[in-house]
């Protein structure tokens, strides 16, 4: 099947053959592309100084100026010009200094099927249209990173980034919401690097990862024998965000007990180590955040009203990425960028197709989901650009046949010789540890994110988590229903 060019190219054809030009401008014209036909080279370096084209199509063998030097000459003043050569004296030396001046392809005269002039002249001027593309993105990249550090140029984004030029000089405390994975660590410390604080310390902590003991004692720290395993005295982290910014992850998911010893921070400037009567004063600015309705948690009785108002001084709605769909383009190149380097790969763009998956997809654990599915891209890519297929099953639509029609590794046979309903707990136990795995990566392995969006109650799904930790590899159960503390990344 011919591949179809995006919009008509713009096409230069030189060729001092009056006959195959004209042929050639017929075959292209009838492909839609815009066509303009040179008999001398000397008139195609003029015709190349004053328009744009997308694809040269280029004889070597012609008189006063050879093919490789008109093409030298192409990409000095256009390098962005893909520039398909063309010759009657096909040799390997020719065709490698074609290639290595630049050229796109190499087309041998005489043709044997002009539909494959066609179909390589196709691929060139996407490939232009592909790398003009991302010449564009990286513009918009360098404009929008040297600000925060967010990227997205939606009106959502810049409205974010309006707030945070407001209340950034400000020690004012912010409340980021928005859904899981939107990006509301990225805002905390955009607001941190643009405030007088900026060269004091930055601490954030994840407080849904924690139980109630844990999370005192990584907020304010403990003396020796506050509780079983304190075998000295422990700073926390609001002595050592002092004089910088805390943020504080999911503090939605904080128990009312924290909930007072954090209002006090937040009124007084000072706290108690746990196990402490001595106050020791702090000055800290707070930035919290959160995907849960902090109102209505207030109503439920499960939040202080109180804290709310404290914390929501200023408030920053982060929008999901399916509401901004405009910036997936943006974001997939900033993160293919970041991985390639990463990953020592040459891989610079992503193919329109790969793109109008990745526009065409809801993005239900957004931009972390869309970081996750360009990583995994960067590392199936075999060359420049990144294709459909390199990207996750869950963009591409893509998924396993139920039953394959030819047997793998007697899998089939085996299922045959088991009863229905052990065959069915088989597939069962396949199915949970692929979906508790998956769900776990994520929710960045917070298990209180993860039972909420498998709508489970959290003592439920940490005992379906507990049949497959060996197998993900996951923390320790703590027997109280705890993790092993962790920052937030």
């Amino acid at each position: 099947m011919e591949e179809a060019v995006r919009k008509p190219a713009r096409i230069l054809v030189v060729d001092d053959e009056p006959a195959l030009l004209r042929a050639l401008e017929s075959l292209l014209r009838k492909k839609g592309h815009e066509v303009v036909a040179l008999d001398s080279p000397i008139q195609a370096t003029q015709q190349l100084a004053q328009e744009d084209f997308d694809v040269a199509l280029l004889d070597i063998k012609m008189p006063d100026l050879s093919g490789l030097e008109l093409l030298s000459a192409v990409k000095n003043r256009r390098p962005e010009v893909e520039v398909v050569m063309m010759t009657g004296h096909a040799t390997v030396e020719t065709a490698l200094a074609a290639i290595k001046s630049g050229a796109y392809d190499y087309l041998t005269k005489p043709f044997e099927d002009v539909e494959h002039v066609a179909r390589v002249v196709a691929r060139a001027a996407d490939r232009k249209l592909l790398m003009d593309r991302n010449r564009q993105l990286e513009r918009e990249l360098q404009a929008l990173e040297g600000r925060h550090g967010l990227v997205g140029s939606c009106a959502g984004m810049r409205e974010v980034g309006r707030m945070i030029d407001a209340v950034a000089y400000s020690a004012a405390t912010v409340l980021v919401t928005g859904e899981s994975g939107t990006g509301k660590e990225l805002v905390a410390r955009a607001l941190h690097g643009k405030s007088p604080r900026k060269s004091q310390p930055f601490v954030a902590l994840n407080c849904g990862a924690l139980t109630e003991t844990l999370l005192e004692s990584e907020l304010f720290g403990h003396v020796k024998g506050a509780f079983t395993g304190a075998q000295r005295d422990q700073k926390g982290l609001f002595e050592a965000a002092d004089g910088g910014t805390i943020f504080l992850d999911e503090i939605g998911d904080i128990p009312l007990s924290t909930q007072v010893r954090l209002l006090r921070v937040l009124q007084e400037g000072e706290m108690k180590r746990v196990g402490s009567a001595e106050s020791i004063k702090v000055d800290v600015r707070v930035i919290a955040a959160t995907h849960r309705d902090l109102p209505k948690l207030v109503k439920a009785g499960k939040f202080r009203e109180d804290l709310f108002y404290r914390l929501n001084v200023i408030a920053i709605p982060l929008p999901p990425l399916r509401d901004r769909i405009e910036d997936v383009p943006l974001l997939a190149q900033h993160f293919l960028k970041r991985y390639a380097e990463r990953l020592g790969k040459k891989v610079r763009t992503i193919s329109p197709e790969g793109l109008e998956l990745l526009a065409g997809y809801r993005w239900p654990g957004n931009v972390r989901e869309l970081e996750n599915a360009v990583e995994r891209a960067v590392v199936l890519c075999r060359g420049e650009t990144v294709a459909a297929a390199d990207l996750p099953p869950s963009v591409t639509g893509r998924t396993a046949p139920l039953v394959r029609e030819v047997p793998q590794n007697g899998e089939e046979q085996a299922w045959l010789t088991q009863s229905y309903a052990t065959a069915k707990e088989n597939a069962l136990r396949r199915f949970e540890r692929s979906y508790v795995e998956a769900l776990m990566r994520s929710c960045d392995n917070n298990i209180s994110a993860a039972a909420r969006k498998a709508g489970m109650d959290r003592s439920n799904f940490k005992r379906v988590l507990r049949k497959y930790q060996a197998d993900l590899g996951g923390e320790e159960d703590d027997g109280d229903g705890g993790e092993t503390p962790r920052a937030s990344a």
